[in-house]
């Protein structure tokens, strides 16, 4: 009896077509750059590039976004290659969405549309899931075409009829109201971080935040730091959306919260800064940054300018930072030769794959963090035993143990050099109470 053939149930691969204008009012980036990056972040949806165009323009087209005549090409462009999507990379207005979708007969989507579904496609934790659907609402908000009605609940009776809305209001409050719910449950997130991040101020364990572009290295610096697979790290944009937080080693008996943060990249959307605040507020509360840059990439200035906008939006861009060049093996200075890493005005050359340069980094960060504290000599009772243990937490002060109290000397963060004040003012007036036997 024949086998029945197995039916392959995997959705056909998308042929995609890009189309960029250039209007040459971002520095250091060419339309054919971007584009080049535009196909990455295609192929990581998993799209099939078959083409791309661009125009050297003053302004992007109100109507068409590039112009009618090379909206009309694209046409030819459909017949030549059987695309069924067109890619916009810069943000389009829902006028500009629907001309070239009347036009082509094919979906068309934006840039922001685009990372928007990587991201949908990568959260893996309930936070990042969230998130991304509250981006995800908001950017289809004023895109509406009747595409929320799945969203309605049927009620019947008195009451329930509503004044004659028609159904694109009907949608539009639907999706208001998920949009207010999804904030409130964010929100809950918001608050869950900051209790965590409050316990860690108690404990006053320092924190550093790895920012940087996308795919610069982010999970494979934490994971070498750490010394195991703790995040998943791919040669993908975007590979790993939730934030992971562990304890690191830098050297002196010194230790750090290391937390990986998303990344970033040209053009992010900001429906994604707005909803992904909560995660992105560990780096606007953290004591110091890594900002890890791909030095084998040509565009890593730009890189890192993107990076410098989003991280000044988000407050954080005058932290305290430490940047690391980053693949340096893609560069032939590895450290093969038994060479250390070369340390120059506040960055290190690394490489987070083959681990060169990272106790140069280790201890650049532990010297960045002792240069925030706060010089300290004075004596605390043994009594402050649980004050005491938090000074040990951070490696950088020396504890000389004495008859009556314990004398520390060295440099401590802010808060805690308050504690130790307090604590040795106390103990002081005690002594002056106390009759001498």
């Amino acid at each position: 009896m024949p086998r029945p053939s197995t039916i392959d149930l995997a959705p056909p691969i998308e042929k995609a077509f890009l189309v960029a204008v250039d209007t040459g009012d971002d520095p250091g980036w060419h339309a054919e750059d971007s584009l080049a990056e535009l196909a990455s972040l295609a192929e990581t949806a998993g799209a099939e590039v078959v083409g791309a165009e661009w125009q050297n323009r003053r302004h992007v087209d109100p109507n068409w976004y590039v112009g009618k005549g090379k909206a009309e090409e694209l046409l030819a462009a459909k017949t030549e290659t059987g695309f069924g999507l067109l890619v916009a990379d810069d943000e389009l207005s829902p006028g500009q969405q629907r001309a070239l979708e009347e036009l082509l007969k094919v979906k068309v989507i934006d840039r922001s549309r685009l990372i928007l579904d990587i991201f949908a496609q990568h959260a893996r934790t309930h936070e990042g899931r969230l998130q991304v659907e509250l981006a995800q609402l908001e950017y289809q908000l004023p895109r509406l075409t009747r595409m929320w009605t799945h969203l309605s609940r049927t009620g019947g009776g008195i009451g329930t009829r509503g004044p004659g809305e028609t159904q694109l209001e009907t949608d539009r409050r639907l999706i208001r109201e998920r949009i207010k719910k999804m904030k409130e449950r964010v929100e809950d997130v918001r608050q869950q971080r900051a209790t965590a991040a409050r316990g860690r101020d108690r404990r006053l364990v320092p924190t550093v935040s790895i920012v940087g572009y996308t795919n610069s290295g982010k999970s494979t610096l934490l994971n070498a730091l750490v010394g195991s697979e703790v995040t998943l790290a791919e040669d993908k944009l975007f590979a790993t959306l939730d934030p992971t937080s562990r304890q690191v080693k830098l050297g002196d008996g010194q230790t750090a919260i290391l937390t990986d943060t998303v990344g970033f990249i040209h053009k992010l959307p900001h429906q994604l800064i707005d909803a992904f605040r909560a995660t992105l507020e560990e780096v606007t509360r953290a004591d110091v940054l890594v900002e890890i840059v791909d030095a084998s990439d040509g565009h890593f200035a730009e890189h890192r300018a993107t990076v410098q906008t989003v991280l000044h939006e988000l407050g954080a861009g005058e932290k305290p930072r430490l940047v690391a060049f980053n693949k340096a093996d893609l560069l032939g200075a590895d450290g093969g030769d038994g060479a250390p890493a070369p340390i120059v005005a506040g960055s290190v050359l690394i490489s987070a794959r083959t681990g060169f340069g990272l106790d140069a980094l280790r201890f650049e960060l532990a010297a960045i963090l002792a240069s925030l504290g706060v010089d300290v000599d004075l004596a605390v009772p043994y009594a402050a035993g649980e004050l005491l243990a938090r000074v040990r937490e951070r490696g950088a002060i020396e504890l000389e143990y004495r008859d009556r109290d314990v004398r520390v000397r060295g440099r401590a963060a802010p808060a805690l050099a308050g504690e130790l004040s307090a604590a040795a003012a106390h103990w002081e007036e005690t002594l002056r109470e106390t009759p001498a036997s």
